[in-house]
């Protein structure tokens, strides 16, 4: 008998694109797309390993997070520790962790590494001071996610290989959001899904990437987003504002209300109030179940 599995096609590929063809073909339909050429005249694309970060960042202090259950007493997006770049560097390359850093602008900290990347020429306007930085250990994973910002999302890998596992906002219907939050239940293991737990994954359709060094992946705004480090790894991503008004306002929102309004309710209701939610997040997804 055949088992069942994520309902998921490959991510369509090119060497290069003109900026016209980009905008035409992938930007204004809302596609993925992966560029795999596009960084190969960038300093970065010879420079840039874990080792070079170990010694031209050593001394930096980064943010670390974990695949704990989302707590009460963490603040949204509270970082789980700290640790000094050589240090978090030699975790990667010599033990298991599941500690990752996240969204982390380590060019302000180091502006010598500016000089190493070129703002792709796409057609779009690239935000030049937010080149977020992600690393993560063979197997780390993160969590199925969207973000909060609604951008439009050049994710560039660097050393090794990295799974995308993406899904555009259509199929937030199938994917259990927790309610007032960016993410899916923490529960469900995108590499590994429990589908007679959660059958309505099934019903999800997605696509796939996997990124190897200098390569780019083009994610439309709101897509949810899952990756997985194949090898020891970083990543980073260059973002534009969401296009349409309608994401735009619910970026605002997000950035104001939704993220307070969960500041204050953790602060209230404790963990009662992330259980109560994700029991509604499961309770709700079979309801839409039954009605599709």
């Amino acid at each position: 008998m055949k088992q069942p599995t994520l309902n998921i096609s490959s991510v369509e590929r090119v060497k290069n694109i003109s900026p016209e063809d980009f905008v035409e073909n992938y930007v204004k339909p809302q596609k993925p797309l992966v560029i795999e050429k596009l960084t190969e005249d960038w300093p970065a694309y010879k420079k840039w390993s874990l080792d070079y970060f170990k010694e031209i960042a050593g001394n930096v202090e980064v943010p670390l997070y974990d695949n704990r259950s989302v707590s009460a007493k963490d603040k949204f997006n509270e970082p789980h520790a700290q640790m000094e770049m050589k240090d978090y560097v030699d975790l990667l390359q010599n033990r298991s962790t599941e500690y990752r850093i996240f969204l982390f602008n380590l060019i302000k900290e180091v502006p010598e590494l500016q000089n190493h990347i070129k703002i792709p020429n796409l057609g779009v306007s690239f935000l030049k001071k937010l080149p977020f930085l992600f690393f993560g250990a063979e197997g780390s994973s993160v969590f199925m996610h969207y973000d909060i910002d609604y951008a439009n999302i050049l994710h560039i890998h660097f050393e090794g290989k990295k799974r995308c596992l993406i899904y555009p906002p259509s199929e937030t219907k199938y994917l259990y959001k927790v309610p007032n939050a960016l993410i899916s239940l923490n529960a469900i293991d995108f590499n590994n899904p429990d589908f007679e737990k959660y059958p309505a994954l099934q019903k999800a359709k997605g696509y796939e990437a996997y990124l190897s060094h200098g390569e780019a992946l083009y994610m439309p705004e709101g897509y949810w987003h899952n990756m997985t480090y194949l090898t020891p790894g970083f990543s980073m991503s260059l973002r534009t504002l969401p296009r349409s008004a309608k994401n735009i306002g619910k970026a605002v929102y997000n950035l104001t209300v939704m993220r307070g309004i969960e500041n204050i309710m953790r602060k209230i209701g404790g963990d009662r109030w992330i259980k109560y939610k994700n029991e509604l997040a499961y309770k709700r997804q079979h309801k839409r179940i039954n009605l599709d």
